[in-house]
């Protein structure tokens, strides 16, 4: 969860005043609810690799699992792209030729690309290791800006509370979409769910508490430099946390958090290639996407989806150069968070398809159940009516894949 977006969104925020820490609050609740309902699937189904995917299998049969497959996937090929230019733009910090040289930027990018792909061909282990230690080093620099800073808040830097002409609730739904995407992945822990040890336990504590503390850690620097710099100094900023801790501890500092960015944003493209392999491995098993991709090497790692997934998104990035083409990506990038929510939807109803009476607590499952998907429709509604028919667009596009490929599983 903890990419790079954390690192941008106080100045995206800034824009509408204090009113965005409400919308913080809406997108950590309704992150929370969507924990706790992978977290009963997870204990549901301890063997279903896949998440999502897996869930909507179970629940609803293949064509609404390969939607489901399909669109993650895609969302999948847009973030990575984008998080490896934001890793390139903060390497710029220490190696300024990266801001002027697009040669340069793009052959960064795609050594980075490649190198967490090799990682990736490793076992499950290799990439949890890399995964914990730049989780403990993104997370330090963070919760220092955001503790230290809780001793110098302005109260006045939240005031108007809203900076806009628009409607309170308008405001609250924009930027409630805005924090939700920081909160993407945290349905991760239920993807390689058959392949970790006591699933039906870990996996469910791994996303309830790993979510949990993601708020505190979001909410926490969220508000420390709200409060530390002005509205109108911060919306201009590039580097909020950077230019945070220039205040309290001198222009060295900026570099060292500017460090943090780096590993944050790389720790996160680890985790996502370990995902784009791992969805689409788990549809090809399922006889759901082309056999290539279920595929394995030695270690166990389903590399060749991954490497497939790696050359998609190394195009992607390589487009973001391209002055024609960066407007489009940048729109592309916001298609993730609606491609990924919809894979939410088609999960909280195979939940509650599963759930029966008889289980433990069903009444409280099922409340839960219903306020995780009054949520997740009221983010898709707030992505916006053009978003939204470029998303429908998108999932109509791999319905014929879905034909093709079921038609050639027949024969």
């Amino acid at each position: 969860m903890i990419g790079s977006g954390i690192f941008m969104l106080p100045a995206a925020l800034a824009a509408f005043g204090g009113i965005s820490i409400v919308g913080w609050i809406c997108a950590s609740l309704g992150a929370v609810l969507l924990a706790v309902v992978f977290g009963y699937l997870g204990k549901l189904a301890p063997e279903a690799n896949g998440g999502p995917f897996a869930y909507t299998k179970l629940g609803m049969g293949d064509f609404s699992a390969f939607l489901v497959a399909w669109g993650y996937w895609v969302s999948i090929w847009c973030a990575n792209a984008a998080i490896t230019i934001a890793v390139v733009g903060y390497l710029a910090v220490f190696f300024p030729v990266l801001g002027e040289s697009s040669l340069s930027a793009i052959a960064t990018g795609l050594t980075i690309i490649w190198f967490f792909t090799w990682i990736n061909s490793k076992e499950i282990k290799t990439v949890a290791l890399v995964q914990i230690i730049a989780t403990i080093l993104k997370v330090a620099p963070i919760l220092l800006v955001g503790i230290w800073g809780m001793f110098y808040l302005h109260m006045e830097n939240f005031t108007p509370y809203n900076l806009t002409e628009e409607s309170d609730f308008s405001v609250i739904t924009t930027t409630t979409v805005l924090t939700f995407f920081a909160f993407l992945g945290m349905e991760s822990a239920t993807i390689p769910s058959g392949s970790v040890q006591d699933s039906a336990r870990t996996v469910k504590q791994a996303t309830i508490f790993g979510t949990i503390a993601t708020v505190f850690i979001y909410i926490l620097s969220s508000v420390s430099i709200m409060g530390v710099i002005p509205a109108e100094v911060l919306v201009q900023s590039s580097a909020p946390f950077a230019d945070v801790a220039e205040i309290f501890w001198g222009a060295s500092a900026k570099y060292i958090v500017a460090a943090g960015a780096v590993i944050a944003t790389m720790g996160a493209l680890n985790g996502w290639i370990l995902m784009q392999g791992a969805i689409p491995m788990a549809a090809s098993q399922a006889g759901l996407f082309p056999k290539i991709f279920g595929k394995l090497n030695q270690s166990h790692s389903p590399i060749y989806g991954i490497v497939i997934s790696s050359f998609i998104v190394s195009l992607f990035m390589l487009f973001n150069y391209s002055n024609s083409l960066a407007e489009t990506f940048s729109y592309m990038m916001q298609l993730t968070t609606l491609a990924v929510t919809v894979p939410f939807l088609f999960s909280i109803t195979s939940f509650v398809v599963m759930l029966k009476r008889s289980h433990k607590d069903y009444y409280k499952k099922m409340t839960v159940a219903i306020c995780a998907f009054a949520f997740a429709v009221w983010i898709l509604i707030g992505c916006g009516s053009e978003v939204l028919f470029s998303g429908l667009s998108l999932f109509l596009l791999g319905i014929p894949f879905y034909f093709w490929i079921t038609r050639e599983k027949a024969e």
